[in-house]
């Protein structure tokens, strides 16, 4: 299978924000995302455990720049260039305009996008 990051289905936009994920690829989402500097998904993550992202992901980072918070407490800035791995437990807010494609196992990634698409409808309400 292949495909072009632009036909990869959206699945969350706003202004300057695109979340584009292809869901079950072997039990993996794909994901490409364009997120802009600001970005926070403490309060969107909030009611998890540990109002935390319990979903593990792969990926590496085209542009920008993002600090991640993890449950342990420690802080971990990635950026351009950097490949990384973030366990299921963390955080973060995008500190420079960030562009990343990310792997992340399917259903841990629906349940963590079904509870954050519940959080942004509160928010806006």
């Amino acid at each position: 299978m292949k495909i072009k990051k632009e036909d990869l289905p959206i699945i969350m936009q706003a202004p300057n924000m695109i979340m584009r994920s292809q869901q079950d690829c072997g039990g993996i989402t794909l994901g490409y995302n364009e997120l802009p500097a600001g970005t926070d998904f403490r309060p969107l993550l909030k009611g998890l455990a540990n109002d935390s992202c319990h979903c593990p992901h792969w990926g590496y980072v085209i542009e920008g720049q993002m600090l991640i918070f993890y449950d342990d407490g420690k802080e971990e800035l990635v950026s351009a260039g950097d490949v990384y791995y973030w366990p299921a437990g963390h955080t973060g807010i995008v500190k420079e305009d960030l562009k990343f494609l990310e792997f992340s196992p399917t259903k841990e990634m629906n349940d963590v996008l079904t509870h954050v698409g519940k959080r942004m409808a509160e928010l806006a309400g």
